[in-house]
């Protein structure tokens, strides 16, 4: 469960730590939370995202953060139980016969690849194939990584020109009451609060989610390969049991028994 919600419960940290640091220092909410300051910096740098991805790409942005923040799991061990099934059942009954157990593996790249076994595809154009595939998923993903990591560069900068903005505008209608000067300069410094923030809060660890999430469908595939290899050679269960359990981390080996 804190593995699915870790970067839910990081999120609400870093709220409650740099917010709650301000309000102990007795912030006002209306300073903190100002409107121009929030469109320059938010605003921005979903135009510059827009500008230099496209609009296609940029709608896709809300998306990949429900994808960063409820990411799709791998249940490795019970992917291995299935292709151990399946690797005893076409030792006894020949490979042709486990077209009706692919759902034992759960997800659709392995099952895509024993499809492939089962047409009579050889061992060598079957890695191709799946090295081919591997390559095109992770260069979707860093794509859409990079977004991410564009856009926690744009927002401090998109903090700077909104205080840039905001001093320029306090110099230029500076009366003779200093306070009200300090209190237009303070309220100036805002947005760059916001553009540092939300760079380093929401769209850099994004990012780094998104990275995570790439390596363990990218781990599930790499483990499939080598399933779908070893069964498609002939090799016994309990081998191909041994293989792919040493691809997993050492605390989320098993020991199971090889049965019909």
């Amino acid at each position: 469960m804190f593995r699915n919600k870790g970067s839910i419960y990081g999120l609400i940290l870093g709220l409650i730590s740099i917010f709650g640091a301000y309000f102990l220092e007795g912030g006002s909410f209306n300073a903190l939370f100002l409107l121009p300051a929030m469109i320059i910096v938010f605003g921005g740098t979903f135009a510059a995202t827009i500008i230099g991805f496209g609009l296609d790409k940029f709608i896709k942005v809300f998306k990949l953060i429900k994808i960063a923040y409820f990411p799709k799991k791998y249940d490795l061990n019970k992917l291995i139980d299935g292709f151990v099934y399946i690797a005893i059942k076409a030792r006894r009954e020949g490979l042709l016969s486990v077209e009706n157990d692919l759902k034992r593996l759960k997800y659709i790249f392995p099952q895509k690849m024993i499809r492939f076994a089962l047409d009579g595809t050889d061992i060598d154009s079957l890695e191709s194939l799946a090295l081919a595939e591997i390559k095109a998923m992770q260069d979707r993903h860093y794509s859409n990584i990079f977004v991410f990591t564009k856009m926690g560069g744009y927002a401090p900068t998109m903090g700077i020109i909104g205080t840039v903005m905001g001093l320029i505008m306090t110099l230029a209608s500076a009366g003779n009451n200093p306070e009200e000067l300090i209190h237009n300069i303070a309220s100036a410094f805002i947005a760059t609060l916001w553009g540092i923030f939300s760079a380093n809060i929401i769209w850099l660890p994004i990012a780094d989610r998104l990275k995570q999430c790439h390596m363990e469908e990218k781990h599930m595939m790499e483990v499939s390969l080598e399933g779908v290899l070893a069964i498609q050679s002939g090799e016994i269960p309990s081998l191909i049991k041994s293989r792919l359990m040493s691809l997993l981390p050492q605390k989320e080996q098993k020991i199971f028994g090889i049965a019909a």
